[in-house]
């Protein structure tokens, strides 16, 4: 899926995250509405990942 795709499908797509990352509040997670440098970006600050592996985090979550 590409990122096009997801901020398309982001109400349905959110629920992921929460189950995946549960450090993320729902006012972080809908603040960044799909939009990949956010959700990398609060992936590195709330796990302390790099951008890299951030990256292939969601790619992974989101194929």
């Amino acid at each position: 899926m590409n990122w096009d795709q997801i901020e398309g499908n982001w109400k349905q797509l959110k629920g992921k995250l929460r189950e995946q990352y549960g450090e993320l509040t729902d006012d972080e997670i809908e603040k960044a509405k799909g939009n990949d440098e956010q959700l990398a970006g609060l992936l590195q600050s709330k796990y302390g990942k790099t951008k890299e592996e951030a990256h292939r985090e969601l790619d992974r979550l989101f194929p």
